[in-house]
């Protein structure tokens, strides 16, 4: 008996840890696994154009690498490394690296700046995955051609299409001024591009905590479907997972991942990812 303790006891042991080892950390004090994009200050009454100065010629966004305004630094908190996103210029971090079937995971809390054309608008960021192409490919000339796990104020694990893509999405339909609402019980609806529903649902349920505490996002992305969860809660359930090209729906299952500046302070710590080799069970029931 005392041995079947041990080797249970050992089982259990070497389990904790192979998990443990599975995750990559992402985030070290020079960001040295990601790069960074600023396009612009935008502006109230922004409509997507180009942005242009006082005598009307067109402004160029700053650029790749070039993030002298400190949009983008490493904190410390309780000896924490801690990505802080000031918010003040559109733009986003990237991971160098692309990344296909695998489960993203981080902590998100709020700062307390908000800057144009935000100021009286909920706080908002987000997670970019199968990020493709060149940035500035959507409305904000922000990011690349992606899928968005929201990132808002009351909204997190909202779905948002950037550029031409589209997604299909468990979920009820819109109705009027309604958007559409996902719910792991319904079909799957297409949304995004070249689609009858435009780019965007809502997450099923507001599983955010309170201001100024920690809440863990995860991502799993396995060949065209995903799933976002919120403190441990599935809000939304994905698949089909493509861009519209010359009137062709192309698979979109891989690519790198983005955290948004959105005119929004917000923090970011415990960034991590790891290989999935097959869908987890207790995710993969939803496709069923």
């Amino acid at each position: 008996m005392r041995l079947i303790i041990l080797l249970f006891t050992s089982t259990i042991f070497f389990s904790c840890v192979n998990e443990k080892n599975d995750w990559t950390n992402l985030i070290d004090k020079d960001l040295s696994q990601w790069d960074n994009y600023l396009s612009y200050r935008h502006i109230e009454g922004y409509n997507g154009d180009q942005p242009k100065d006082e005598l009307g010629n067109l402004i160029f966004p700053i650029g790749e690498n070039k993030d002298q305004y400190g949009v983008f630094t490493i904190v410390e908190e309780n000896n924490e490394q801690i990505l802080r996103v000031s918010g003040e210029i559109y733009g986003c971090v990237s991971t160098k690296k692309e990344y296909k079937n695998y489960h993203f995971r981080l902590k998100v809390k709020w700062g307390d700046n908000m800057y144009p054309p935000r100021e009286k608008l909920l706080k908002d960021s987000g997670i970019l995955y199968h990020s493709i192409g060149p940035n500035g490919a959507e409305y904000w000339r922000s990011w690349m051609l992606s899928q968005e796990f929201q990132i808002m104020q009351g909204h997190i694990g909202d779905f948002w299409s950037q550029a031409n893509s589209a997604i299909d999405i468990r979920a009820y339909p819109p109705e009027s001024i309604m958007s559409p609402v996902a719910d792991k019980s319904q079909p799957f609806i297409p949304i995004g591009s070249g689609e009858k529903i435009s780019g965007y649902c809502m997450r099923s349920v507001n599983f955010e905590k309170p201001h100024g505490e920690w809440n863990t996002l995860e991502l799993i992305c396995f060949e065209d479907k995903s799933i976002h969860i919120v403190n441990g809660q599935v809000v939304m359930v994905l698949k089909n997972s493509r861009y519209l090209e010359n009137g062709n729906k192309i698979l979109m299952d891989k690519g790198k991942i983005q955290l948004q500046s959105e005119a929004a302070e917000v923090f970011y710590k415990d960034i991590e990812i790891r290989n999935l080799k097959s869908l987890p069970a207790q995710y993969a029931q939803y496709y069923n």
